[in-house]
């Protein structure tokens, strides 16, 4: 009797080098639970020191691997087929001097940053405006407006980042979460591509 193995190629996993890639580790597989338990540590790819920080298994390539172990199960595929498998090498830890440095570069930055808006839209001056229109006086330092405005600033950029450190508020993601997932998204579908122009210039080379 034929059976049926569905599998679901996963999108990106991570694996440390000299790890054997099985196949329950890059796809998610629906069949009865013997042939299961049978194909779920198929070894699909040992990594390896010649491989790069990036390595593409194409579906086809898992078809292949469970049809050897039995020809007659038929294999279907669903969702994505590729997977992308990143190699994490140990990092290396960040001396604190280092750490410090990169802290202060970036509070500067951004207090320089803010400072320059500020004072290429004339912040102060609205301020006094605003303070001259409501109480009839003139005034160099209207800080019953500069005070609120700072703490507002410093609350809408946490509101913004959705982290009070490393505490998120809710659950809902940030708009910079989801400008680095849209990136990723990108990064993966070019690696992607190219390794299919690869692969495809090496076929067409034989």
């Amino acid at each position: 009797m034929e059976t049926t193995v569905y599998i679901r190629m996963r999108h990106r996993i991570q694996v440390r080098p000299h790890d054997t890639v099985v196949l329950q580790d890059i796809a998610q597989i629906i069949t009865d639970d013997a042939v299961y338990e049978e194909l779920k540590t198929l070894p699909i790819h040992q990594v390896s020191t010649h491989d790069q920080n990036i390595i593409i298994v194409d579906v086809m390539r898992v078809v292949k691997g469970i049809t050897e172990v039995n020809p007659e199960y038929e294999v279907q595929t669903i969702g994505s087929s590729q997977t992308i498998i990143e190699v994490v090498f140990k990092k290396k830890g960040v001396s604190i001097p280092f750490f410090i440095l990169i802290w202060l570069l970036l509070f500067f930055g951004a207090a320089l940053a803010i400072m320059n808006f500020h004072e290429d839209v004339s912040m102060q001056s609205v301020h006094q405006r605003i303070y001259k229109l409501i109480t009839g006086r003139a005034i160099e330092q209207p800080l019953i407006f500069q005070i609120p405005y700072s703490i507002g600033l410093g609350l809408g950029m946490i509101l913004f980042f959705n982290h009070v450190f490393r505490k998120r508020i809710n659950e809902e993601p940030s708009p910079l979460e989801v400008e680095m997932f849209n990136y990723q998204q990108d990064l993966d579908q070019y690696v992607i591509m190219n390794e299919n122009k690869e692969s495809m210039k090496q076929l067409h080379d034989h």
